[in-house]
């Protein structure tokens, strides 16, 4: 019988011991092999290739250690995908605790008002850390994996920073600019003002492009939206610039002369009436707005005044005095 104590005695210690010695390793700080390790988590990827995965990176251990640390904890489910950075001085607890959390290591991409598609394209193709999945792609193969196919990808992306793990890929940021854009759109046209002239939610991106390139000072942006809409109502050219500008695509070279104006293009609302086919620029929030709430003036002119704001002017000699003032010094 006494055998048996202390063979059970033995087997109690055996497991004390053991299970000191599993806290203690839990507790103390993992060896790196430099002083911080990174590790994308991969969708569908299970504990065990974690484990092994982070071992391979750099953290010194044993694969099967964090993967029994994993398991045993209960939280072995809840790792989340994503990008991880680790640094010396953590311990197999928290580094469970990182991946459950979600804690990753973000990069941004900033999308800015008024950008045009092929600047986002540039900007896709500098982020740090994404995948450049679209590189290969065109922009009607692009449009179609977002749902649209046969759209014209400019101005449908909402200008705004975007965080991201490392190692996605820049399809994934563009759906989320995409979507926001068409949520921000859907809002904005269901709470137009009544009397807008315009026929659908793509009209009013369309306008509110315009409105994004042609406003100097934010406090005129209404009033810019206003003179547009003026011009629409009575059947009069928009005559901006900007939407010829775009016509004009790279080989624009910074200054718009008088043939340029005269040269037709689908863009040239010089010499089209109504508007341009597509947006020429990504509109922010406020240009939504503006483009769906516009000031309730009568001007149909503006010029700039040279310090970001514009004169508006209700008719054409008011303005020709406006430009002779600001423009031409007289």
């Amino acid at each position: 019988m006494k055998w048996l104590v202390r063979a059970l005695l033995a087997v109690i210690l055996g497991a004390a011991l053991a299970a000191g010695a599993v806290w203690q390793w839990l507790q103390r700080p993992l060896t790196l092999a430099a002083g911080s390790v990174e590790l994308s988590v991969e969708p569908g990827m299970n504990p065990a290739e974690v484990a092994r995965a982070w071992v391979a990176a750099g953290v010194q251990t044993d694969a099967r250690w964090l993967y029994q640390w994993f398991k045993w904890s209960g939280q072995s489910k809840q790792i989340r995908a994503g990008s991880y950075e680790v640094h010396t001085g953590i311990t197999p607890r928290e580094l469970l605790d990182k991946m459950v959390r979600g804690d990753q290591v973000l990069e941004q991409l900033r999308l800015i008002e008024g950008w045009n598609w092929r600047q986002v394209r540039a900007a896709l193709a500098a982020a740090p850390s994404l995948k450049a999945k679209t590189a290969a792609m065109s922009d009607a193969d692009i449009m179609g994996a977002l749902g649209e196919p046969g759209v014209a990808p400019e101005g449908r992306f909402f200008p705004d920073t975007y965080a991201y793990s490392r190692g996605v890929s820049d399809l994934t940021v563009l759906k989320r600019a995409h979507a926001a854009m068409r949520q921000r759109l859907t809002v904005a046209w269901n709470g137009r003002a009544a009397s807008v002239p315009l026929k659908s939610p793509d009209e009013a991106l369309i306008l509110a492009s315009i409105v994004e390139k042609e406003t100097g000072a934010a406090s005129d942006r209404s009033k810019v939206a206003a003179v547009f809409v003026n011009r629409l109502r009575v059947g009069m050219p928009l005559q901006t610039d900007p939407t010829v500008i775009y016509g004009l695509g790279e080989g624009f070279d910074g200054n718009l002369r008088k043939r340029d104006l005269l040269t037709d293009t689908p863009f040239n609302t010089y010499t089209r009436g109504g508007l341009p086919p597509t947006p020429i620029a990504m509109p922010g929030a406020a240009a939504l707005q503006a483009a769906l709430h516009p000031a309730p003036i009568q001007a149909l002119y503006f010029v700039a005044r040279g310090d970001g704001s514009s004169e508006f002017s209700n008719d054409l000699a008011a303005h020709n005095r406006a430009v002779n003032k600001y423009i031409r010094g007289k």
